[in-house]
């Protein structure tokens, strides 16, 4: 089975008919077939953070949208701990020169370690990575 890491931009288009790749991510979704998707609480906590100044109505569908993530059988959540944290960090500290976030350094650092290569993003930092971005 397939195995795609699902980074904040694929969440946040999914749920958000207003985002300028909604449309292209659903259509994207409907060519999948079976897939396992892995994302990481870090992931979710920014897909919340993002949500975070939204009409009430928005903030409680990201909040259903997180808990349904969390019990869905074809989502793995890679659960937030100090080894994580601190595998992201380190890479954080190595790409002083890049524009990456603490969340991407953690999500790069778990798609490494869980042998993905294919990421459900837009963000390039990711392909800088060596890995590839579905949404380029």
């Amino acid at each position: 089975m397939r195995t795609l890491f699902a980074d904040t931009f694929y969440w946040a288009a999914m749920l958000n008919p207003r985002d300028q790749w909604h449309q292209e991510v659903r259509r994207f979704n409907r060519t999948l077939g079976a897939v396992q998707l892995v994302t990481t609480d870090e992931v979710l906590t920014e897909f919340l953070n993002f949500f975070s100044s939204f009409e009430p109505i928005v903030k409680q569908g990201s909040a259903q949208r997180v808990s349904l993530l969390l019990k869905s059988p074809t989502v793995r959540v890679v659960p937030q701990n100090r080894d994580t944290f601190l595998a992201g960090l380190n890479l954080y500290g190595q790409r002083l020169d890049k524009g990456y976030s603490l969340t991407d350094c953690i999500s790069m650092q778990t798609v490494q370690s869980l042998g993905i290569r294919e990421v459900l993003s837009h963000d390039r930092h990711f392909a800088q990575e060596g890995f590839t971005i579905l949404f380029p």
